[in-house]
């Protein structure tokens, strides 16, 4: 049995997207640095962790998009080890409270918010990053590795978020080129490929930003 239906998605642009991806280290930061520039919003990531070890995703889009400061909001929740939420916050005796997190006030539209990992990472013992989702009530935007893989797991993740009645705007690509899986998600999740993210040589930087920022469709086209 394939997919139950996805949700239908809003008549008129929402505020904002939610960026999550089928796992850590997919390329959520990249696409939020991608989205953020071409559409020139406003990014928030309300849970971040691994300050230990590195500056953070907030600063990165920064650099990335050259946008001035009021277009990036810090995190409701800067965390040092680099765990989950929940791990991390127990182990700074932080108590976080996600029921508690509204969507921020901007002068810039749309908003871009990108989550911690991917769709089931816990944010507490009773709250997985998906109940924040569906909680915010924007539709996502789910981004995925071209190759191997794939579809199972853009498969598995968009029948998550179809049966908690989560919108998916649509899912975005990154890495080397395979356009037979991008036909097959978009076949059998029902859901549209919106950009294909080429793989980078080297650290992507604000031209690569730039570069291909300008391919994404516009904010209002999507709707």
């Amino acid at each position: 049995m394939l997919l139950q239906a996805p949700p239908t998605l809003p008549q008129t642009a929402p505020k904002g997207v939610f960026i999550t991806g089928t796992d850590t280290g997919i390329g959520k930061t990249l696409t939020s640095a991608i989205l953020t520039k071409s559409w020139q919003g406003t990014y928030w990531k309300p849970f971040q962790t691994g300050l230990a070890e590195e500056a953070g995703d907030t600063p990165t889009i920064g650099h990335l998009t050259g946008l001035s400061a009021d277009h990036i909001l810090p995190p409701t929740y800067a965390l040092q080890a680099p765990l989950s939420p929940a791990a991390a916050s127990a182990l700074e005796g932080v108590t976080l409270e996600p029921e508690h997190i509204t969507l921020p006030q901007t002068t810039h539209s749309p908003l871009i918010v990108e989550g911690a990992g991917g769709l089931m990472v816990p944010l507490t013992d009773n709250m997985l990053m998906i109940d924040l989702i569906a909680r915010l009530g924007l539709p996502v935007i789910l981004v995925t590795r071209s190759g191997l893989g794939t579809l199972n797991h853009t498969l598995l993740s968009l029948e998550a978020l179809y049966q908690r009645g989560i919108p998916v705007l649509g899912f975005i690509t990154n890495g080397p080129e395979s356009p037979e899986n991008s036909q097959t998600l978009e076949k059998l999740g029902q859901c549209r490929a919106l950009h294909h993210i080429p793989l980078l040589p080297g650290t992507p930087g604000p031209d690569d930003i730039s570069q291909i920022a300008a391919q994404i469709p516009s904010w209002d086209s999507l709707w």
